[in-house]
């Protein structure tokens, strides 16, 4: 009967390599399901009816809820994020507190999308003076949490940042707010408001795309540790066969 002799050192790498590849290609499936759920979620709020800043701060999870605002924008303490992208074009998003007339409640609210083509003139916008009836969604960065300068009292406002945590901003202005960014829906008082649908990296399908790719590589490595090993015990077998005549 012919051995299965595939060599000690390709079956060390198949041990190492091969739990990896398949280990790779359920976590992309995973990742993937979590994506499904998430938009999933995302369309089911979004479609909700919109709630009142009192309501939204008893819901314990407020990610992409819609919420209905009437009150008015704070000019004097305005945040612009830098380096965002929109169509290739670099810009800024202005973020501004906005307080609720009903509750009392301050949002950092996220007017939108600025083009910034020259770095050596200060991005220009303005700031509506009255009171203001808008719609908006809560939106919670997958990332990181989001953070302010260093040392963000030695900032001039509007004060450009590459993150900002609006709890600490609060804590800074002395006010009560909510503790996550609002963006603002299209209308009258935003800017580029066309948010992509939602901020995932890659959507679903891309991780099952990736996920077949890690199985078969597995795979792939699995036949070529076979085929090897019946390869060379049929070598060997014709060595010995060779010998002995």
């Amino acid at each position: 009967m012919m051995r299965f002799r595939p060599g000690i050192a390709p079956t060390l790498m198949v041990l190492a390599l091969l739990p990896l590849l398949v280990f790779l290609g359920f976590w992309q499936l995973a990742r993937g399901e979590q994506k499904r759920v998430l938009l999933a979620s995302y369309a089911e709020r979004q479609s909700a009816v919109p709630l009142t800043v009192g309501q939204l701060a008893l819901v314990s999870e407020p990610a992409f809820r819609r919420v209905q605002l009437r009150g008015q924008f704070d000019a004097h303490h305005s945040l612009l994020l830098d380096n965002r992208m929109r169509d290739g074009k670099v810009g800024v998003e202005l973020l501004q507190p906005f307080q609720d007339q009903a509750s009392g409640e301050w949002l950092l609210l996220n007017r939108g999308w600025l083009a910034w083509p020259d770095r050596r003139i200060p991005p220009t916008f303005s700031t509506p003076e009255q009171v203001l009836d808008l719609q908006a969604w809560v939106y919670e960065s997958p990332g990181a949490a989001f953070q302010l300068q260093a040392d963000p009292s030695a900032a001039r406002w509007p004060r450009l940042i590459t993150a900002v945590e609006p709890a600490r901003l609060w804590a800074e202005l002395g006010r009560e707010g909510f503790a996550d960014e609002v963006r603002l829906a299209s209308g009258p008082a935003a800017y580029q408001a066309d948010w992509p649908v939602i901020a995932t990296g890659m959507g679903p399908e891309k991780h099952t795309a990736y996920a077949v790719q890690w199985f078969a590589m597995a795979l792939a490595l699995l036949g070529l540790y076979l085929y090897l090993g019946w390869h060379n015990a049929q070598e060997k077998r014709h060595g010995n066969g060779h010998q002995s005549a």
